[in-house]
Formats: structure tokens, C-alpha cells, sequence
């Protein structure tokens, strides 16, 4: 049986306001993500279909609360205890404090993270 914890995740990445630590467990991928302040990162979907994340993602909101907005105009939000499912054609929207643990299919998330990581590099770039 594969496992993780948020102190073994062999990934993280940080960057102010946010610290993901996440591990591949054959096929999905477990996520540790916390956030110190809000944020609404859809500038760094830009770039992907409709410039919303488009994997799907399965997780529960250990502490602060997190919104989804859909492509279609809907939104959701989950607050500490929630388990939820966010479907592919979404934003996120973090408030300060929030923690979540998240799992999603590894390749779908690979693909979203690589335009993330583009389009953070070049935000990056464009302040120095």
C-alpha cells in the first residue's frame, strides 16, 4: 500500500503565501496545501483550456475555507471538515489560514502544473 504524510511528501514548493507538499501514490496525487494569505491565483491558469484548471480534484479542507468557480458561473465553497470534489473547469479562491489535504489524478496535474510553474516564472521575471 502506498502512503504519505505532509512530512514525507517528496515534493514542495513554496512560494510566499503558499507551501505544497505532495507525493505520487501510483497514478494520484496527495497533497498537503496551506496558505497564509488569500489569494486568487488565476492569473497562473492562463493558458490552460478556457484559462481554468481542468483536472479534477478529490480533498477536504482541514482548516480556513476555499472556493471554486466554475466555468459555467457556478461557485462553491468549502469550509474546515468539508470534503468535496472540484470538477475539471475551475478557479480556486484561498482565504488566509486555509489548509487543505487534495488528491488528483498525477497526469492531469502534471499538465496544469507545468503552465502554473510557466506562467509563475514569468510573473517572477517581469517584478525583478
Amino acid at each position: 500500500m502506498a502512503k504519505v504524510s505532509k512530512n514525507t511528501a517528496g515534493e514542495v514548493m513554496a512560494v510566499e503565501g503558499y507551501e505544497g507538499r505532495s507525493q505520487d501514490l501510483g497514478g494520484y496525487t496527495a497533497s498537503y496545501e496551506s496558505f497564509t494569505s488569500d489569494q486568487d491565483p488565476a492569473p497562473l491558469f492562463q493558458g490552460l483550456p478556457d484559462d481554468h484548471c481542468q483536472c479534477p480534484h478529490w480533498g477536504t479542507v482541514v482548516t480556513g475555507e476555499l472556493t471554486y468557480r466554475y466555468s459555467d458561473g457556478t461557485s462553491e465553497t468549502m469550509r474546515a471538515g468539508d470534503a468535496y470534489y472540484a470538477r475539471p473547469g475551475h478557479l480556486p479562491l484561498f482565504t488566509a489560514g486555509t489548509e487543505t489535504i487534495e488528491f488528483s489524478p498525477t497526469d492531469g496535474l502534471a499538465e496544469t502544473v507545468a503552465v502554473i510553474a510557466k506562467n509563475l516564472e514569468g510573473m517572477q521575471a517581469a517584478q525583478a
